[in-house]
């Protein structure tokens, strides 16, 4: 989520970030609103917005225990402002202005420390994703797969063992423009397909189906 209230910076920022699902607030209470109804990999925080501060946002954020991760964007450069985030538990903190291939580095930094603990290839025994370019092999040939399952599977990995609902993957894959379906068709064909794909390639079966619940990346 991009928490930003010059609407033409957000904008700016959401196209030019494609790998991911953007939402936008541009103000305190739209984005105090959205973090009370979702989670995010990465909510990129300003702190000069109407109607509140910034910090008074990750505050809130960090005493209900979220793992979102937080980087700081903001014209407010002083050394106060920093140390205060930081220590209140951002991840990283970006003055404006700021080049965009910059702050896309740091965007995926934060989630991959936070998902896969810093490192740039994920094995799960004859499963290797590698983050950086993007690919997938199993028992080391590469599985073509779209975007939306790449970013599938790399939400069950890195929540493997842990049931995941139809609605979280939902928001997952289209944010708050989820709660606009009528049903999750369109999650089970993206599963469906990357189970096919995944199945055909001869990986050990780990996304499971729990019935009237959700999926399981069990290993």
């Amino acid at each position: 989520m991009v928490v930003e209230d010059e609407p033409e910076l957000g904008a700016d920022i959401a196209g030019y970030l494609t790998e991911y699902t953007c939402e936008m607030a541009t103000t305190f209470s739209e984005a105090l609103e959205k973090i009370g109804m979702y989670t995010y990999d990465c909510i990129l925080l300003d702190l000069t917005l109407p109607g509140g501060d910034g910090l008074r946002l990750l505050d809130i954020l960090k005493q209900e225990k979220r793992d979102d991760g937080i980087i700081i964007i903001s014209a407010r450069n002083a050394l106060t402002d920093k140390v205060t985030g930081l220590t209140t538990g951002a991840d990283d903190y970006i003055a404006k202005p700021f080049h965009l291939p910059e702050l896309a580095a740091r965007i995926y930094s934060v989630i991959r420390r936070k998902q896969f603990s810093s490192t740039n290839v994920v094995d799960q025994n004859e499963v290797r994703i590698d983050l950086l370019s993007k690919k997938v092999f199993v028992n080391e040939k590469e599985v073509a797969l779209t975007k939306k399952e790449l970013d599938l599977l790399l939400y069950f990995v890195g929540n493997r063992n842990k049931v995941i609902s139809k609605s979280a993957l939902a928001e997952h894959l289209s944010g708050d423009m989820a709660d606009m379906f009528d049903s999750h068709a369109f999650v089970y064909a993206h599963i469906k397909n990357l189970k096919r794909k995944l199945s055909e390639a001869g990986y050990g079966n780990y996304l499971k189906n729990i019935y009237g619940t959700g999926y399981k990346w069990e290993i």
